[in-house]
C-alpha cells in the first residue's frame, strides 16, 4: 500500500480548511490549494483558531499544535504542489463542472500512484472518476461541517474503486481522528438522503404554519435526540448547498426530494444562512449562535 505522508486539499473554503486542519492534526504534511490568496489568508487565520481551540480544550498539547500548524502550506500553484501529493482531497463547491475541471487537472499533474478523493455529499464518485485515467484510485470522502468537531467520514466507493483505495482512505480518515463507514455509491449516499428529507420536510412544515423555526428545531432536537435541528443545520451548511443537494436528488431519485418552494424563496433572497448573516435565523444580531 502507498505510504501516505503528503496530503493535498483542493479548496480553501469552510470544508477545505477544516479538512486541512484535521489532516495536519493527524500528522500529515498538508498543502492547501485555492485560486484566491484572500481565501487562503482567511483559511490560515481560521485554522490557527482551530489549533488554539484544540489546545484550550486539551485536545492537543501546545507543542504538537505548533508542529501541525507549521506542517500546512498555503498555495495557489496547483501543478507544482500536486506533483508532491500522495493523497488528494477535493473540497470545491458541489457543481459537477467545477469538480470535473479539478479532476482533469489533477489527472495531468499528480503522480501515477496518487489517490484522489472528492468531498461530496451527493455526487457520483464513479462519474468523477471517469474524468481521470485512474478511476480505480478515485473515491468519495464525505466530511461533515464543522469538520474539526464532527466525528464521521462517510466513505463512498465508485464502480471502479479498488479495495486498496478504500482501505487507504479509511486509514487516512482514522489518522485524522475520524470514525468511518464505507458504503457503495447511490445518489445521496446514506446521510445526505436522510438529512435532505428531514430538512426539506421542515421547510414544508414552516410553509404550512405548523410551527416556528424555533419550535420545529426544538421538537426535533429534544423529541428525536438530534444534536441540531434542521433549520440550524441548514443555516450552518448553507441553504444554497441544501437546495443544490435536493435538486440533484430530485433529478436522480424522484418526486419525494422535490425542494420546498419556501427553501427556493430563501435562496432567491440570498438568505443562505450563517455565511450571509441571515438564513432561517438572523445572525446579524448575534443571536442563534449555537
Amino acid at each position: 500500500m502507498l505510504n501516505i505522508e503528503n496530503v493535498m486539499v483542493i479548496g480553501g473554503g469552510i470544508m477545505g480548511r477544516g479538512i486541512a486542519y484535521a489532516a495536519a492534526a493527524g500528522g500529515y504534511r498538508v498543502s492547501l490549494y485555492d485560486i484566491s490568496t484572500d481565501v487562503l489568508n482567511q483559511a490560515e487565520a481560521e485554522i490557527a483558531g482551530f489549533f488554539q481551540g484544540a489546545v484550550q480544550r486539551n485536545k492537543l498539547d501546545a507543542a504538537k499544535a505548533e508542529r501541525a500548524k507549521a506542517a500546512i502550506t498555503y498555495t495557489t500553484a496547483l501543478e507544482e504542489d500536486a506533483k508532491k501529493a500522495d493523497f488528494v482531497i477535493e473540497a470545491v463547491p458541489e457543481k459537477m463542472d467545477i469538480k470535473r475541471n479539478v479532476f482533469e487537472q489533477l489527472d495531468r499533474y499528480t503522480k501515477a500512484d496518487v489517490m484522489l478523493a472528492t468531498n461530496t455529499s451527493t455526487m457520483s464518485p464513479t462519474e468523477i472518476g471517469s474524468y481521470t485515467s485512474k478511476p480505480e484510485k478515485v473515491i468519495a470522502m464525505h466530511f461533515f461541517n464543522p469538520v474539526p468537531k464532527m466525528k464521521l467520514v462517510e466513505i463512498v466507493r465508485g464502480l471502479e474503486t479498488k479495495d486498496e483505495t478504500a482501505a487507504a482512505t479509511e486509514k487516512v480518515a482514522r489518522q485524522m481522528g475520524k470514525e468511518t463507514v464505507v458504503v457503495n455509491e447511490f445518489p445521496g449516499f446514506v446521510t445526505s438522503r436522510m438529512s435532505s428529507l428531514v430538512g426539506n420536510e421542515a421547510f414544508h412544515m414552516l410553509m404550512e404554519g405548523v410551527g416556528t423555526p424555533e419550535e420545529i428545531d426544538r421538537a426535533i432536537e429534544l423529541g428525536l435526540n438530534y444534536p441540531m435541528g434542521p433549520f440550524k443545520l441548514g443555516d450552518l451548511v448553507g441553504l444554497d448547498t441544501r437546495l443544490r443537494n435536493l435538486e440533484y436528488l430530485h433529478e436522480t431519485l424522484g418526486e419525494r426530494f422535490r425542494p420546498s418552494p419556501l427553501l427556493r424563496k430563501y435562496v432567491q433572497a440570498n438568505r443562505l444562512g450563517r455565511k450571509t448573516g441571515k438564513g432561517v435565523y438572523d445572525y446579524t444580531k448575534g443571536e442563534n449562535d449555537t
